[in-house]
């Protein structure tokens, strides 16, 4: 059993909290990203999972055991470091085998295992190499191959690509993605790439000054932010402030009228609008749908389309993303259209 359990998990340097009160679960066999900006808690967080870090309070429990202060070697997991950490002076197969070696495994039971991991991630014909004859893309899957070999029950891996180009990045999350489910191993991923927690996790959770902000899936992380922090982490670069009468229809700060799908009646908060989600007309929507006016005060060409940045007559800001074909220039006037379920509603507190 491999199922994690955070139980209100907290890690504090002196004054200062790293980590707010955390209490999740983590499935047997998922795979979950701890996805956020730099500072936010992720690593930490994963660093106490793993008993690199020490946990200020609370209690962490992984298949109903509780690992909350046992050293990093007696929680059995694997950990793929941002830098991979392998041994300089030690060859492909020796860094895979020294974990082994660590737990006084035979020398014919670590030559198999090693053999195998190795060519779980197709390096096999490179075993006698050192680290510094291979590239960046081959160190990580040495470092995977080492956390794999020791048979864990979890694997933990930080920011394991923020050293990969683009290229590499792509191929090797899809590779990672397929390991762990192929070896149904229950795996935390950390992350601030949202298109990199986007394609490789069955769920989410976003992270921000220490606060778990929203656990979700991709979908419904990407589509319904629970927050005004999550909904600009995922790219939703319009917060639009509204009302929402006891009617159910909602208005903006200047009293235009608009319909969001799926907002409560009688809140405030924020319509998230995606700049992908809007267009550009000379005349208003159609009935059924929503239409701002507004003056185009810049754009940004980025080949196959637009970035437009247009200012409402209530002074508001929009940012929408056009086809790269379009005749809007700045200064021309122009209506902002979207459908009523294009955005997300986020309610806010009362003052």
């Amino acid at each position: 059993m491999s199922e994690i359990v955070l139980s209100e998990v907290c890690k504090e340097y002196g004054p200062v909290t790293a980590v707010q009160s955390t209490t999740m679960k983590i499935g047997e066999g998922e795979l979950v990203t701890f996805l956020g900006p730099s500072g936010c808690g992720k690593t930490t967080t994963l660093r106490m999972i793993g008993g690199f870090v020490d946990v200020t309070s609370g209690r962490i429990l992984v298949g109903g055991r509780d690992v909350t202060r046992l050293p990093p070697a007696r929680r059995n997991m694997g950990f793929v470091f941002q830098n991979y950490a392998l041994f300089p002076h030690m060859s492909v197969a020796e860094n895979v085998a020294f974990g082994l070696e660590m737990r006084n495994v035979s020398r014919p039971e670590i030559e198999r295992r090693v053999k195998e991991a190795l060519s779980r991630v197709r390096l096999a014909h490179l075993a006698g190499r050192l680290p510094k004859q291979l590239s960046g893309g081959q160190q990580q899957r040495v470092a995977l191959a080492r956390a794999l070999v020791i048979e864990p029950t979890v694997l933990l891996l930080d920011e394991p690509l923020s050293n990969l180009d683009a290229k590499l990045r792509h191929e090797m999350k899809t590779e990672i993605r397929q390991l762990q489910k192929s070896l149904a191993l229950t795996t935390i991923f950390v992350t601030h790439d949202q298109d990199e927690a986007l394609s490789v996790s069955d769920r989410l959770v976003v992270m921000s000054a220490g606060k778990v902000e929203q656990i979700g899936t991709p979908r419904e992380v990407f589509e319904r932010p629970a927050s005004a922090f999550v909904a600009d982490f995922m790219g939703f670069s319009n917060l639009v402030p509204i009302r929402i009468d006891a009617t159910g229809r909602g208005a903006t700060k200047s009293g235009a009228p608009i319909l969001v799908a799926g907002a409560a009646a009688g809140g405030e908060g924020l319509l998230a609008l995606r700049a992908e989600h809007l267009s550009l007309s000379n005349r208003p929507a159609a009935q059924g749908g929503n239409s701002a006016r507004g003056a185009i005060e810049s754009l940004t060409y980025r080949g196959s389309f637009v970035d437009y940045v247009v200012r409402l007559e209530d002074e508001t800001k929009i940012q929408v993303r056009g086809d790269a074909q379009g005749t809007f220039a700045p200064g021309d006037h122009a209506f902002v259209a979207w459908r009523p379920d294009a955005g997300a509603f986020i309610e806010t507190e009362p003052p």
